[in-house]
């Protein structure tokens, strides 16, 4: 479903600034698989989401999504295939917009253009469905404006706009950080429904360690632009924060020992 495949980028190449953001990145999602991507701010993690929306271009490497090479596609392409939740509730919405116009560009967005009125009856009910499952009664209220929501309620509406087009690939930027904590469970369980009900292929970043457990069926840790650990199933589902800080240190501390070893 999503196959990155020898990626790397470089920021400010030879500058005093050059930063290596990913260095030769391999990567495989199958269909519906749904993985975390942790790791300490710098270590590539939004950077690697931006590659594969289109919206940064690697130096070198090739990103496949339904066997398709869409490395040379642009943004606006893609968008067809994948779907995008930010960290700002903010973001993904037009807030002078109602709920349901808001959803009708969204629902239009995989659909051919026809000259016949936005929002029918049908699509009306087919909308207030869809927000019938936030449990939030969003869906008696198809005519406020977006920008008149809470937080919680315009991520979750980000969420369901970002997935009830069903795309190929569903990225998740960090998109519960902005919220207070009960919003952010409300919305991490709307996630899990969301994304098990329709079987998204997901790729989710977090700082939240135990949220990256809790979720998803697999987990992988970034730093310094490369993946440095990955791990899946049963083996996921046992480990702990503990764990995860213990396996950082480790990796951390061969690095240091072989760049010391380079070095001489």
């Amino acid at each position: 479903m999503l196959n990155i495949k020898d990626v790397s980028l470089t920021f400010n190449e030879d500058t005093p600034d050059e930063k290596k953001a990913l260095q030769g990145i391999d990567l495989e999602l199958n269909k519906g698989e749904f993985v975390t991507v942790i790791g300490s701010n710098g270590a590539g993690k939004s950077t690697l989401m931006n590659v594969v929306s289109g919206s940064l271009h690697p130096d070198v490497g090739d990103v496949f999504i339904n066997d398709q090479n869409v490395v040379h596609l642009p943004e606006y392409k893609r968008s067809k295939m994948i779907g995008r939740v930010f960290q700002d509730p903010m973001a993904g919405t037009a807030p002078t917009m109602t709920i349901e116009e808001n959803l009708a560009m969204a629902y239009a967005r995989n659909k051919k253009r026809r000259l016949v009125p936005g929002v029918t009856k049908k699509r009306k009910d087919y909308f207030r469905e869809y927000l019938e499952s936030l449990n939030l009664g969003l869906e008696d209220r198809l005519n406020a404006k977006v920008g008149l929501l809470s937080g919680g309620e315009r991520q979750a509406l980000s969420l369901l706009m970002a997935t009830f087009t069903e795309p190929h690939i569903l990225l998740l930027d960090e998109h519960t950080a902005a919220l207070d904590p009960s919003r952010a469970e409300l919305i991490t369980e709307i996630t899990a429904d969301v994304v098990g009900k329709f079987e998204l292929t997901t790729m989710m970043v977090t700082h939240n360690m135990q949220q990256a457990l809790d979720l998803g069926d697999r987990l992988f840790m970034m730093d310094k632009g490369e993946i440095i650990f990955d791990v899946k199933g049963e083996e996921k589902q046992n480990l702990t924060i503990k764990n995860l800080l213990d396996e950082f240190q480790r990796i951390r501390g061969k690095q240091i020992e072989s760049d010391r070893a380079v070095l001489g």
